[in-house]
């Protein structure tokens, strides 16, 4: 398992199937929900290049991470659970919806079944779309389209946000800093949170409750996460009034919402230029921005090493014969380890050679997932620090040229 990454559509897009093999096995990506949003849709978008939306949608959906990583739960749920006294951490780690908390014998454990968001690229793989996604497509990009931002320019020129005011992205960033950050007028900072996430009424009075139970502390301290979202908010406004982000392209508005996502990941890879130009600002010093064209190239060149491994090895899985990267050559994936993942030069997986030992530890794994769930009363352990994770998935045996589990497994051991 390698570095967290954070991953926009524009880069799983330009990657080959084969190239969509090793990012998914030589990182941990985050799947933003934007990305399921964008790609949906794409079943309302005109026919190019002399594919259907379903064919493209179909393309997309099989280069899409299978056996690392997952979907993270979507931003304004996070912000809301911070606002509500919820801890949402600023740290490197993939916030997963739901969990089932299990025990088995004196071991405890949390199964996280196939997300909705899985389930559903599944089926576009095989060209299959429900109706009920077909609307979400066709709502989506009215909400889109009609999102006005040049409105949303002027409204804020008419604060005194101007190209003279706000002369670099840099500005628009202090500026947005210095609006959260303050600690003045607690409340009026409160409601604007509340604006900003159109946060439900009926949520209002218990945020508000626990926030006076807290002492009123300012809000970047009782809810970082949220600030988090506001800021990002308020520095594309003062941007688009600026005019250091164009008010021309709609689809600036759901670019800019992958930098929500960013304090989850070790790195964030993407082909789209906004974000080149902005997601450094937002970036904390242990973490990378990779451009999507440079990390495309050194996962061919690296598709290109293996290439000429003999069948034999190939059909081990590349788990076997590809644990980590070459220890040799300067690929950039292996500096991304080198400076994210420092001990793992010289490290030796275990090869389990013994059939009965891995039937056991497969015997061991499925009682975890079958087990059912323990009530909340029965919860005596940290969830969050359980003796056993399970992540349910559906993974291909074989992805491109590649096999991504050994040849033999037997389709009941791998789903």
């Amino acid at each position: 398992m390698g570095p967290i990454a954070l991953f926009d559509k524009s880069f799983l897009q330009a990657l080959s199937v084969d190239e969509s093999v090793w990012f998914d096995h030589f990182f941990y990506p985050i799947i933003c929900p934007l990305f399921y949003v964008e790609t949906l849709a794409d079943l309302e978008k005109a026919v190019r290049a002399g594919r259907t939306p379903e064919q493209e949608v179909g393309f997309i959906a099989r280069k899409t991470p299978e056996m690392h990583g997952g979907p993270s739960v979507h931003h304004q749920t996070l912000a809301l659970a911070n606002l509500m006294g919820r801890d949402v951490p600023l740290i490197a780690r993939i916030p997963i919806a739901g969990g089932r908390p299990v025990k088995v014998g004196d071991q405890t454990g949390v199964v996280y079944e196939a997300s909705p968001e899985y389930q559903a690229f599944s089926r576009w793989q095989k060209g299959q779309f429900l109706e009920v996604e077909r609307q979400f497509a066709q709502r989506w990009r009215a909400s889109l389209s009609s999102l006005d931002l040049k409105a949303v320019a002027e409204r804020m020129q008419s604060l005194g946000v101007s190209p003279q005011t706000c002369k670099s992205l840099q500005d628009a960033k202090r500026l947005a800093d210095t609006i959260v950050q303050g600690k003045d007028k607690p409340f009026d900072r409160m409601k604007l949170a509340l604006l900003f996430l159109d946060i439900p009424r009926e949520c209002e009075r218990p945020i508000l409750e626990g926030w006076s139970a807290a002492g009123y502390p300012p809000l970047d301290l009782y809810a970082p996460y949220t600030v988090h979202v506001i800021n990002v908010e308020l520095f594309f406004q003062v941007a688009l009034a600026s005019g250091h982000i164009s008010s021309d392209r709609p689809s600036n508005r759901i670019d800019i919402g992958y930098l929500f996502y960013l304090p989850f990941c070790m790195m964030f890879v993407s082909s789209d230029k906004l974000h080149r130009r902005c997601a450094s600002l937002y970036l904390r010093p242990d973490q990378d921005f990779v451009w999507g064209e440079d990390l495309k190239a050194d996962l061919r060149a690296l598709n290109d090493h293996y290439s000429p491994f003999p069948d034999s090895e190939k059909e081990k899985g590349i788990m076997q014969f590809a644990a980590h990267p070459p220890e040799t050559g300067d690929f950039l994936v292996g500096r991304l380890w080198d400076r994210h993942l420092r001990s793992w030069r010289g490290r030796r997986e275990p090869e389990i050679t013994d059939r009965e030992k891995e039937k056991e530890l497969v015997d061991h794994l499925r009682r975890f997932t079958d087990a059912p769930a323990v009530t909340a009363e029965e919860v005596n352990f940290a969830v969050d620090d359980p003796d056993m994770l399970s992540i349910e998935r559906s993974v291909h045996k074989r992805k491109g040229s590649w096999w991504q589990v050994p040849k033999d497994l037997k389709e009941t051991d791998a789903t």
